[in-house]
C-alpha cells in the first residue's frame, strides 16, 4: 500500500472511555478519521460497572474541552463545574453523548484481539513503517474482521486487569477458589443484594489507595446504618500508618479526595475499621463458612466473612504480542514516562510535562493512553488522559509544535512520598524530606495526583481503582 492511501486510513482508537473518546475527539477537530472500537454494548462500558462510585473530580476537570466543541451543536448543556458527579452521572451525561456526537466514528460490540502491521509480524524490519496497521476484531455476533489504519492508540484501560490479594504480585493461594467472597471491585451497597452480602459481616479491605479508602468510607456508612450493625472492616496495609496513609486532607487541592482520605480515616479512629499493618498476603484459607489471610511467614488473622481487594490494576498487554512496545521492565509504561511517574521514586505531586514524546514505543505511531500508559503505577487523573490525547492528535496531524507545548496543571495531593517506600524503617522521615524525591527538586514540573477507581479508582478518576 502507497504512502498516500495509508494515510487517507483512518485512525484507529481502542476504547470508548474518556481517554479513547476524547481522542476522537482530538482526531476530528484536526480533519483526522477516527474508528473508535468499543468491547462493550456502549461508551464507557468500565465507568458503567462503578457507577455508584462518587467522583472526586469535578464536571469542570473531567470534561475535554475538545469534547465540549464537538458536543455544543448537539445542545448539549455543561453540568455544574464545581460539582462532583458519579461514575453513572459521567457516562449518562457526557460519555455517551459525546460517543453519540461522533457517530458511526464509534462502534460497539468490537472487541480488538490483536494489533499487526500488514504483512508483518514484529521480527520483521523491510519496509516496516511504510505497511498500514492492521487490527483484528471480533464481534459481538462471533463474526471477525481485519481493519486497516494509519495509526493506532490504545486507550483500552485497566478495569479488565485487577492486580491480585498477593502481596508478591501473584494471586494469592487459594484466591480464586475463594472467588465467591472475594470481590476486585469496590461494591455498590446501593444495590439491596450487595448491601446484605456485607451488613453486619466482617469484611477484610486490602489496598492502600483512593479505592481502599472509598470501600472503608462505605463499610463505615453500613456499619451507622439501621440494618448494618456488626459490621466492621479490617483494613489490611503492607506498609506502616504515617502522616500521609491517609492523603493530603484540607492541603489536597481536590477536596473531594482529600475528604474521602479522611473519611477513610474516621472509619479507624471511630473503630469501624482495623488497621493491620506490615501484613502481605500470602493465601486465602477457608475455615468453614469464613476466610483467613495468611501473611508471607505464617502470620495469620482472624476470619472474616468477606475479602475485598483493591490493590490497584494492570494493563492487558495480550493482544499487542506483534507490536513492538518499549515498556519499563517494572510499571510497564513506555519507557520514557516510566521515570517520571514511578512511585519508587516519587509521588511528591510533581510530574514532568508529558505528551506523544513519552508516549512513544519503537512501533510508530502506536500509542498507549489513559490508564493503560501508565501500567502499574498509581498516579493517573482523567484530565492527564486527555492532555496525551491533546498531543498525541496534534501529532498524527502534522502538528508537532502543539504536540510539545505542555497546556495541563494538575492539583496538588498535599502529600509527599513514594508508594513504593512501604519498606522504608521511618516513613516520617520521608515525609520531612530527607532523601527520596521531596529533597531534589525537578526541572519545569507540572503538579500531578496519585490516584485511585478507574474503581480505576476512586474516587476521582485514577489508576487504583475508578474515578478521576
Amino acid at each position: 500500500m502507497s504512502a498516500l492511501s495509508t494515510a487517507a486510513l483512518p485512525v484507529i482508537v481502542i476504547g470508548a472511555g474518556p481517554a479513547g473518546l476524547a481522542a476522537a475527539a482530538h482526531l476530528t477537530a484536526r480533519g483526522v478519521a477516527p474508528l473508535v472500537l468499543e468491547a462493550g454494548p456502549a461508551a464507557g462500558a468500565a465507568v458503567r460497572a462503578w457507577s455508584h462510585v462518587r467522583l472526586f473530580s469535578t464536571w469542570g476537570e473531567i470534561v475535554d474541552p475538545a469534547a465540549e466543541k464537538l458536543l455544543a451543536p448537539t445542545g448539549w448543556t455543561a453540568p455544574d463545574p464545581a460539582v462532583c458527579p458519579t461514575g453513572g452521572d459521567w457516562v449518562e451525561r457526557y460519555l455517551q453523548p459525546l460517543a453519540d456526537a461522533l457517530g458511526e466514528r464509534v462502534r460497539y460490540g468490537a472487541r480488538v484481539t490483536g494489533v499487526s502491521r500488514a504483512g508483518r509480524d514484529r521480527i520483521v524490519d523491510a519496509e516496516r513503517e511504510a505497511q498500514p496497521f492492521v487490527v483484528h476484531v471480533e464481534h459481538a455476533d462471533g463474526r471477525e474482521e481485519r481493519l486497516s489504519a494509519r495509526a493506532v492508540i490504545d486507550a483500552s484501560g485497566t478495569w479488565s486487569a485487577p492486580s491480585p490479594a498477593g502481596g508478591s504480585g501473584l494471586p494469592a493461594l487459594g484466591e480464586k477458589s475463594a472467588a465467591d467472597r472475594v470481590a476486585h471491585r469496590v461494591p455498590d451497597l446501593t444495590d439491596p443484594a450487595v448491601r446484605a452480602r456485607y451488613a453486619g459481616k466482617r469484611t477484610a479491605v486490602i489496598g492502600s489507595g483512593a479505592s481502599a479508602f472509598t470501600a472503608l468510607a462505605a463499610l463505615r456508612d453500613l456499619a451507622g446504618a439501621e440494618d448494618g450493625g456488626g459490621t466492621k472492616a479490617v483494613w489490611i496495609l503492607r506498609r506502616g500508618i504515617s502522616g500521609s496513609t491517609f492523603g493530603g486532607g484540607a492541603a489536597d487541592q481536590l477536596p473531594a479526595r482529600g475528604a474521602l482520605g479522611l473519611a477513610a480515616k474516621a472509619a479507624v479512629e471511630e473503630g469501624h475499621a482495623d488497621a493491620v499493618t506490615g501484613f502481605r498476603t500470602e493465601a486465602i484459607e477457608r475455615d468453614g463458612d469464613r476466610l483467613v489471610l495468611v501473611a508471607e511467614g505464617g502470620r495469620r488473622l482472624d476470619p472474616v466473612d468477606e475479602v475485598i481487594v483493591l490493590t490497584g490494576f494492570r494493563p492487558d498487554l495480550s493482544f499487542l504480542s506483534e507490536i513492538r512496545l518499549g515498556l519499563d521492565e517494572r510499571l510497564q509504561a513506555p519507557v520514557a514516562l516510566a521515570p517520571l511517574i514511578d512511585p519508587n521514586q516519587h509521588s511528591c505531586g510533581t510530574v514532568y510535562p508529558h505528551g506523544h514524546r513519552e508516549l512513544a514505543h519503537p512501533e510508530k505511531d502506536f500509542y498507549l493512553v489513559g490508564m493503560k500508559s501508565y501500567g502499574r503505577a498509581p498516579t493517573f487523573l482523567a484530565m492527564t488522559g486527555y492532555e496525551q490525547v491533546r498531543s498525541v492528535a496534534a501529532a498524527l496531524a502534522g502538528d508537532l509544535a502543539s504536540a510539545g507545548r505542555v497546556e495541563l496543571t494538575l492539583p496538588e495531593t498535599g502529600v509527599c512520598g513514594g508508594s513504593g517506600l512501604f519498606d522504608a524503617p521511618d516513613p516520617a522521615a520521608q515525609e520531612e524530606g530527607d532523601g527520596g524525591c521531596c529533597g531534589t527538586p525537578e526541572p519545569r514540573p507540572v503538579p500531578l495526583v496519585p490516584a485511585a477507581a478507574a474503581p480505576a479508582a476512586s474516587c476521582g478518576t485514577t489508576a487504583d481503582g475508578c474515578g478521576s
